[in-house]
C-alpha cells in the first residue's frame, strides 16, 4: 500500500500556478527525497499532503485518507517538520514537548515526553531553553516533537538547512532507524549527499514534476555525458568552452574541470578541438553526478513566478 498516492495536484495563488499537475506515490516504509530549486513548489506540495492546503485540482490519498475530505484525520497521523524552527524559544525543551503532547491529547503527558526525550538523546538537555540550542539540537527537538504522537508518515521540509555535517549525518541515521520501524518519510532537501541516502527521489521544477526513481535511475535517464579535464590554465579552457555547442555545463572541481553535455558525440568533438588547441590538457570520461542532473533540470526549466 502507498502512504502517499496523489494525482494531478494543482495549486494556484492569484494568477500564478505554484503546483502544476503533480503526481507522486510513496510506498509505506519508504524514504523519498523531494528535490528542486527554491520556489519550485516543494513546500506547497507538502502542505497539501499534510492537510494544510486544499488543491485547486487533483485528488489522492495520504495514509488512505482523502486529501480533500479527510484533512483533519491526515493531520493527526502525520508529523510535519517545517523549514523554520517553530517552537517557543523562551521555554525549555521539556516544556515545548509537554505543550505538543497536550495539543495531541497524549496521556499521560509526562510518560510521552520522557520517552521522546530518551529516544532522541535529549534527556540531559531537558531543562535547557530552546532559544539557546545550536542548529543541530534545535533540529533534534523539532524531530522529537514530530514523532512524539507516533505518526505513520513524516513530512520534512528542508530539515537540515544550516546544520553542520556531523549533525546532518546523525539526523539521517535517525531517519533510517525510524523508517526501519515502518515509518514513511518524504523529505525535501538541497543536499545531494542526503538525496543519495533516500530510497527514491522525485524532482520538481517550478511546479512541474520532472523525474522520479532511484538516484541511479534519475541520473541514467537524464542522458548526460561527463568528461573530466586535467592540466594547467583550466580557467582559460573553461572560458573557451562556455557557450560552445554541445557543452551544457562547465564546472571546476578542485584541480580538474568537469564538462557535461546531453549529446555525447557532439561533446566529444568539441573536446577534441580543446585537446588540439591545448596540448597539455587531457580529457578522460567522468561519472555524471546527481548534482549535474539537478543543474541540467534547473537550466532547462522556466520560472513559473517570473
Amino acid at each position: 500500500m502507498n502512504a502517499i498516492d496523489v494525482h494531478g495536484l494543482v495549486k494556484r495563488f492569484g494568477d500564478k500556478t505554484v503546483v502544476d499537475h503533480v503526481t507522486m506515490t510513496v510506498a509505506e516504509g519508504e524514504i523519498v527525497g523531494f528535490l528542486g530549486p527554491n520556489g519550485s513548489g516543494k513546500t506547497t506540495t507538502i502542505r497539501i499532503m499534510c492537510g494544510l492546503l486544499t488543491p485547486d485540482e487533483g485528488n489522492g490519498t495520504v495514509l488512505g485518507f482523502d486529501i480533500r475530505t479527510d484533512a483533519l484525520r491526515i493531520k493527526r497521523e502525520v508529523g510535519y517538520m517545517t523549514q523554520k524552527f517553530s517552537f517557543y524559544e523562551d521555554l525549555t525543551i521539556g516544556e515545548n514537548l509537554e505543550f505538543v503532547a497536550r495539543l495531541y491529547r497524549l496521556k499521560p503527558v509526562e510518560q510521552y515526553v520522557a520517552r521522546t526525550l530518551e529516544e532522541l538523546g535529549l534527556a540531559s538537555r531537558r531543562n535547557q531553553l530552546a532559544g539557546t540550542l545550536s542548529g543541530g539540537w534545535k533540529q533534534r527537538l523539532a524531530l522529537a516533537a514530530c514523532i512524539m504522537h507516533k505518526p505513520k508518515l513524516l513530512l520534512l521540509d528542508e530539515p537540515t538547512a544550516g546544520v553542520d555535517p556531523k549533525a546532518r549525518r546523525e539526523f539521517w541515521d535517525e531517519i533510517h532507524r525510524l523508517a526501519g520501524g515502518g515509518l514513511t518519510v518524504l523529505v525535501s532537501t538541497h543536499y545531494m549527499d542526503e538525496a543519495e541516502r533516500c530510497h527514491r527521489i522525485s524532482y520538481i521544477s517550478y511546479g512541474k514534476m520532472l523525474a522520479s526513481g532511484t538516484v541511479d535511475e534519475v541520473v541514467r535517464n537524464a542522458g548526460l555525458t561527463t568528461f573530466v579535464l586535467h592540466g594547467p590554465r583550466l580557467d582559460q579552457v573553461a572560458a573557451a568552452l562556455q557557450g560552445r555547442p554541445a557543452v551544457d555545463q562547465v564546472a571546476p572541481f578542485g584541480a580538474t574541470l568537469h564538462v557535461v553535455g546531453s549529446d555525447k558525440a557532439a561533446l566529444e568533438k568539441a573536446l577534441a578541438v580543446v585537446e588540439k588547441e591545448h596540448k597539455d590538457v587531457t580529457v578522460t570520461p567522468g561519472e555524471t553526478s546527481l548534482e549535474d542532473v539537478f543543474i541540467q533540470f534547473m537550466s532547462g526549466s522556466k520560472d513559473n513566478m517570473a
